[in-house]
């Protein structure tokens, strides 16, 4: 109400008429909102990002449509700036961070645990029923010598039944190197020092492809800096694939590690030239 009489007294003093001077300052307001668009809509960012807390200096922030992948260094008012990992810099404008998607690692970095989701693929010609002299020997593993008691108590009652005793040994369920493997992989994660405990751990087959029987490892850190977790994660997997030969399994590869043996037979050449017909 007092902005449309102080227009009404403004009009009557200069000798105009309200709706002209109404519609000439609706103009004005449209050229003054298109000419600092990017100004009020990054204000307009600003607030919202100091607000929510979105993106702090020293985030680790993630945007591929702006080439950005690193710790922010300064937010100013139309841009923020991000110091990539190789050292380049990198000014997203503020109000990408609104209208676009992009990536805040800060939730990994205060839960205290870092993510390994990594798969060995397995050899799937590999996999095969124990023996019982096999199963003995694999008790010497102190990490599954629970596992296997249970488990052969477990078998050794289903076998029992009457339907099943006496049986052919393809009626009856026995112990594998790959289920005991990745009984292996299980405990071995759980005892381990480095695994955050408190955080999800699987030991996981996923969908057979060309590539081999994925055997996935999901697990976290208890340690999230960038270098004693790939430490860690490759220490593991340096365990893992050293010991495959004692459960009897291999890891499938592209390139094959069989001897390539090439015979060279002499073929003598006719002694007479070839006739119509022969060859």
């Amino acid at each position: 109400m007092f902005v449309l009489v102080a227009i009404s007294i403004v009009a009557t003093l200069v000798g105009a008429q309200f709706l002209h001077i109404l519609t000439g300052l609706g103009a004005m307001t449209a050229v003054l909102m298109l000419i600092f668009q990017d100004t009020i809509l990054s204000l307009v960012a600003s607030v919202q990002i100091s607000n929510d807390g979105r993106v702090r200096i020293g985030d680790w922030i993630e945007m591929p449509s702006q080439n950005a992948d690193g710790d922010v260094i300064d937010i100013a008012l139309h841009t923020i700036t991000v110091q990539n990992w190789d050292k380049t810099i990198t000014t997203v404008p503020t109000k990408k961070l609104i209208s676009d998607s992009f990536k805040n690692w800060r939730g990994m970095s205060e839960s205290g645990g870092r993510r390994i989701k990594r798969a060995i693929y397995l050899d799937q010609h590999s996999v095969r029923f124990l023996e019982a002299g096999e199963v003995s020997r694999l008790h010497r593993f102190a990490l599954i010598d629970g596992y296997l008691g249970e488990k052969q108590r477990e078998l050794g009652e289903w076998n029992a039944r009457p339907e099943v005793r006496g049986a052919e040994a393809v009626n009856q369920r026995r112990v594998t190197n790959l289920g005991t493997f990745r009984a292996y992989v299980e405990q071995y994660l759980r005892h381990h020092p480095k695994i955050h405990q408190d955080m999800t751990l699987l030991v996981r087959q996923l969908q057979p492809t060309s590539e081999g029987l994925p055997l996935e490892i999901y697990c976290f850190t208890n340690d999230v800096r960038w270098a004693f977790y790939e430490g860690i994660q490759s220490d593991i997997f340096d365990h893992l694939l050293a010991i495959l030969p004692e459960f009897g399994l291999k890891v499938f590869q592209g390139s094959s590690d069989a001897p390539l043996d090439v015979n060279l037979r002499r073929v003598d050449a006719p002694s007479h030239p070839a006739g119509p017909g022969e060859g």
